[in-house]
C-alpha cells in the first residue's frame, strides 16, 4: 500500500469518526448546566463540521474521492450512540466521548507520521490542527468527569433516564449485608432519582424495620417534610450512617434549609457577593449544596455558572495533582 494510500485511508476514517463527534456535540447541547457550556458546545459542534470541511478538501487534493456515505454514517452513529447511552449510566456516556476522542487524538498524531514520511507539508498541517483540537477536548471530557466524581455541578447534566440507570447500576453493586445497607441502597438511588427519593426511603425502612413507627410520620408528609423525618429518626435511632446519606440527599435536591449551608446567611446575598463567597469554597460537595439550593430557589444562571466553573477549577486541581 502506497503512503497516499495509507493517508487517504486515514484522513477517511478520521471523518467518520469528526462526524460522529460534530453530531455528539449538537446533542450535548441539551445537557449543558449553563448557557456558557451551551455556547462551548454549539462552537465545538461548529469547529468539528469546519474540520470535515478541512478533511474533505485534503482527500481530494491526494486525488481521492470523499465518501458520500460517511456524512450520513457518522450522524447514524451518534444517533445510535445517544440512544444506547440513555441505558447506561452519565459517566459511562461520559468515557465513551472520551474514547471516542482519545481515538480522534491518535489517528490525527498517526496522520502527522504519515505526512511527515511521504513528505506531504499540508496533510502535516492538517494534522497538528486536528491533534490540538482533540488534545483540547480529551482535556475538556476529562475534566468533566472529574467533576462528575466530586459530585458536580458538572458542565452537563446526566438525563433523567442517565440519571435513574446510574441509581440503579448503584444499588445493584451494594451488597445486602444490613437492614442498614438497605436503606443506604434507597438513599443512593434517590440521591439519583429526586423524584424516587420518598417512595424509596419509605419502602427501605419498611423492610429494614428499623424504624417502627416513623414510616407513618414519614409518609405523611411531603418529600422533603419526608426526608427531614427521615433523617431525625436516624439520628434519634443511633444510625449515623443513615442519617449522614439522607442529609447528602437532601442536599443534592436542593432541600437543605438556609442555615444549613455551607456560607452563611447565603439567602441574603446579592448576585455579586453570592459569586465572591462561592469562588472562595474549597469543597465540591459545599458548591454542590449552593448550586442545588440556588437552582431551587432564586436560580441566578450567573450564579450557577460561577459555581460550575469553581468546581471545574477543582477537578482541574484533582487531574493535574
Amino acid at each position: 500500500m502506497s503512503s497516499t494510500t495509507k493517508i487517504v485511508s486515514q484522513l477517511r476514517s478520521i471523518l467518520a469518526l469528526t462526524q460522529t463527534e460534530a453530531q455528539v456535540a449538537r446533542l450535548r447541547i441539551a445537557q449543558a448546566r449553563t448557557e456558557a457550556v451551551r455556547r462551548e458546545l454549539t462552537e465545538n459542534g461548529d469547529n468539528a463540521e469546519r474540520r470535515t470541511k478541512l478533511i474533505v478538501e485534503q482527500i481530494r487534493d491526494l486525488g481521492g474521492i470523499p465518501d458520500a456515505v460517511t456524512p450520513v454514517l457518522g450522524r447514524l452513529t451518534a444517533l445510535f450512540k445517544s440512544s444506547l447511552e440513555q441505558a447506561e449510566p452519565f459517566d459511562e456516556a461520559l468515557l465513551g466521548d472520551l474514547a471516542m476522542e482519545q481515538q480522534l487524538l491518535g489517528r490525527a498524531r498517526y496522520l502527522k507520521a504519515l505526512a511527515d514520511a511521504a513528505d506531504r507539508p499540508a496533510v502535516r498541517a492538517l494534522a497538528e490542527k486536528l491533534a490540538d483540537a482533540h488534545s483540547a477536548t480529551v482535556e475538556w471530557i476529562s475534566t468533566v468527569l472529574a467533576e462528575e466524581a466530586l459530585g458536580g455541578p458538572a458542565a452537563l447534566r446526566a438525563t433523567p433516564l442517565q440519571r435513574a440507570t446510574g441509581g440503579a447500576t448503584r444499588v445493584l453493586a451494594f451488597p445486602a449485608r444490613t437492614a442498614r445497607d438497605g436503606v443506604n441502597r434507597a438513599v443512593h438511588s434517590a440521591q439519583s432519582v429526586g423524584g424516587w427519593a420518598r417512595e424509596a426511603v419509605i419502602d427501605a425502612t419498611r423492610q429494614a424495620g428499623r424504624f417502627g413507627g416513623a414510616i407513618r410520620e414519614v409518609a405523611s408528609s411531603g418529600r422533603d417534610a419526608s426526608l427531614r423525618q427521615a433523617e431525625a429518626v436516624a439520628k434519634r435511632e443511633g444510625a449515623g450512617g443513615t442519617a449522614k446519606a439522607l442529609h447528602e440527599t437532601r442536599r443534592d435536591l436542593g432541600s437543605l434549609s438556609d442555615a444549613e449551608l455551607p456560607i452563611r446567611n447565603y439567602s441574603a446575598l446579592n448576585q455579586q457577593d453570592a459569586i465572591q463567597r462561592i469562588k472562595a469554597l474549597d469543597s465540591s460537595a459545599d458548591v454542590r449544596a449552593i448550586v442545588k439550593y440556588e437552582e431551587a430557589n432564586q436560580n441566578r444562571s450567573t450564579v450557577v455558572s460561577a459555581a460550575q466553573a469553581r468546581v471545574a477549577a477543582l477537578a482541574k486541581q484533582t487531574i493535574d495533582s
